[in-house]
């Protein structure tokens, strides 16, 4: 058997069984629960498209710079503000009382990965160093 030659036909393309096609779904996030195992352990059947109320986006992975956000369309028409970029926040000293919004230095620690130390991604629970000049004004004038 050499190469195929021009005059050969093409062999006949593979038949699909239909477990095959109803789990190859359309790429996405989602947050169904279809795709997830039964308690027992067994697969469950995959009866249903994905819907629209499941979609899930992917992660912002906000930086430190300056300030870039981005509006998304929610569900209801609502609206969402993602921060792609940030360089301020609001920091409250709690047990003075007092909130001010500061300026972000640095990431300095992050439970989840040190890779988002490096990257100075910006997530909730990340440690952060913060300017503390709007504090100090506040207390010298209390």
């Amino acid at each position: 058997q050499g190469p195929i030659s021009p005059s050969r036909p093409a062999p006949p393309p593979r038949k699909q069984n239909n477990t095959t096609k109803n789990r190859a779904a359309a790429m996405g996030i989602s947050r169904d629960s279809r795709h997830k195992h039964r308690k027992t352990g067994g697969r469950r059947n995959i009866h249903q498209k994905k819907r629209k109320f499941e979609m899930g986006r992917p992660a912002a992975l906000c930086k430190m710079g300056s300030k870039r956000v981005r509006p998304v369309r929610c569900r209801g028409g609502n609206m969402k503000y993602r921060a792609l970029r940030i360089d301020a926040g609001n920091f409250a000293w709690g047990s003075e009382n007092c909130a001010k919004k500061v300026r972000i230095l640095d990431v300095v620690y992050n439970a989840t990965s040190n890779e988002l130390v490096r990257t100075k991604t910006l997530t909730k629970n990340s440690i952060v160093q913060i300017d503390a000049q709007p504090y100090k004004q506040w207390y010298l004038k209390k």
